[in-house]
């Protein structure tokens, strides 16, 4: 569902010339499978994600996301992917089921196809107490489970979670991790990013180590953890970061 071969994005900068966000960069993400996409901030976790969610364009490579490459066909992409960030972005003097309602609208649903899908994904994520809730009155959980509503009301093949648990307690993020490992158990191609461990180990299948734009690693834990031969994933991490920029200072 998403292939990325290749890809680059680079920015012109007055004093150090040419910077690379995304450099070289492949991977794919097959159906019913969360790809976590791992490094610390700055990495290039979000220009890639804007790129698959036809944000930013990319300087080379392609990205094919639902069949459609995401520079040539951008609106195909769209429609059939679902973008959600740590940054709800709820609006305060709508209630819950119109925030959602309306973005159904936006992607353009069917009105009979829309009510359906309200019903469907608000008895799903269990949203009854949320319905006649104004933005503005809901709490930090109650705003996450409209993000999510929002984020799939168009039954997308293909989703993608920013860091979407920061800044949440325990309990909120615990909840929303629930709710995209069930999403992943009908069929959907999920990528999720973070810089949490225990997040990764908990959700994905596969993940890919991303450090100042390029893939260090890839591959299922285990694989990592015997490629490396190290059985703990935050040290297996935070060694190939050393390695690498000791490498990089060796090349300066």
């Amino acid at each position: 569902m998403i292939k990325v071969n290749h890809l680059s994005k680079h920015f012109e900068d007055l004093r150090k010339g040419r910077v690379y966000a995304l450099e070289d960069v492949s991977f794919e993400v097959r159906p019913g499978e969360i790809f976590g996409l791992l490094g610390p901030n700055g990495a290039g976790k979000t220009t890639c994600l804007r790129i698959l969610s036809t944000v930013l364009k990319p300087s080379s490579g392609e990205a094919i996301v639902a069949g459609f490459d995401v520079a040539h066909h951008p609106a195909e992409v769209r429609q059939n992917i679902g973008f959600m960030s740590g940054n709800t972005g709820i609006y305060d003097r709508m209630t819950g089921w119109e925030l959602v309602e309306y973005f159904g609208r936006l992607y353009g649903l069917p009105e009979d196809l829309l009510q359906h899908r309200l019903h469907e994904v608000f008895e799903t994520l269990k949203m009854e107490d949320v319905r006649d809730v104004l933005g503005s009155k809901m709490s930090t959980g109650m705003k996450q489970k409209v993000s999510i509503a929002r984020t799939i009301v168009h039954d997308p093949p293909v989703l993608i979670f920013d860091e979407p648990t920061s800044g949440l307690d325990v309990l909120v993020a615990r909840a929303l991790l629930e709710a995209i490992d069930a999403l992943r158990s009908k069929g959907k191609s999920i990528i999720f990013s973070t810089h949490i461990m225990r997040e990764v180990e908990k959700l994905c299948d596969r993940v890919a180590i991303i450090h100042k734009g390029q893939i260090l690693a890839s591959g299922t834990i285990e694989e990592l953890s015997t490629r490396y031969q190290e059985p703990e994933m935050e040290e297996l991490f935070f060694d190939l970061i050393r390695q690498a920029d000791g490498d990089a200072l060796e090349l300066e």
